[in-house]
């Protein structure tokens, strides 16, 4: 009989399952449709906000919106899983001590935090990505710019879209430039109590924001260009229409 396969480490597929930007595992696959070459979500939606070229060949992705080209790839980051022991439940559980840090506060301005939605070896360094004990490894975008948005429930003939969409008790908030659409949508979720399966629209001018865009790309591609538009940026959210 042939002698057993060599046993592979997970080390020999590393080629495959890291992000060429951040050097970590692939957290939320995302495919460039144009050369198939695939990225962390957060690292190539990060950036996209600066170039509209592929990060690893240099093919132009798309002349104005380039997030338009991701695809994510579920399969793959279920293979990274698998892979990987214990990756799923440090990022669930990263994704869920974020949560609890943003349940609605009794006074003040609402401050909206974004994680770092990076891998946890992402740094190299073989840790868990929790940083030290004193919460000082830990990276929620305080040093990156910050924005001050208003978010507006989408009225008609001045009455809510749906009954259980209604105006936020606090329709301010101030929060990193890199949040994205996505997080935005589970921020309104979480305040306005709705079911996991609710979908929402949000919108900037009329027109429906993509959930990978950020706040920043919305600022500088929808709401500055229009000049009569004042700071804080307004985005409007209603119930998803389904146009089906």
């Amino acid at each position: 009989m042939a002698a057993a396969g060599r046993k592979h480490l997970v080390k020999d597929f590393n080629h495959f399952i890291t992000c060429y930007l951040c050097r970590g595992y692939l957290i939320k696959p995302t495919t460039v449709t144009e050369c198939l070459h695939t990225f962390c979500k957060s690292c190539i939606v990060q950036h996209f906000e600066e170039s509209n070229d592929c990060p690893k060949c240099g093919i132009q992705v798309h002349e104005t919106n380039p997030l338009e080209m991701l695809r994510l790839d579920n399969t793959l980051e279920e293979i990274i899983f698998k892979l990987v022991p214990g990756l799923r439940e440090k990022e669930e559980q990263q994704e869920l001590e974020f949560w609890k840090r943003n349940q609605p506060k009794e006074n003040g301005q609402e401050a909206l935090r974004c994680p770092r939605l990076g891998p946890p070896d992402a740094r190299g360094d073989g840790g868990d990505g929790a940083g030290d004990d004193d919460g000082g490894g830990e990276d929620y975008h305080r040093n990156d710019p910050q924005i001050a948005i208003c978010l507006d429930c989408l009225r008609n003939g001045g009455q809510a879209a749906d009954g259980s969409v209604t105006d936020l008790m606090k329709r301010f908030i101030r929060c990193s430039s890199r949040v994205t659409v996505g997080t935005i949508k589970k921020f309104l979720s979480l305040k306005l109590k709705l079911p996991s399966s609710y979908e929402l629209d949000v919108l900037c001018n009329g027109e429906i924001m993509g959930r990978d865009h950020t706040l920043e790309f919305i600022y500088m591609t929808r709401w500055r260009l229009h000049g009569e538009n004042t700071y804080p940026m307004v985005l409007e959210y209603r119930p998803r229409i389904d146009f089906g």
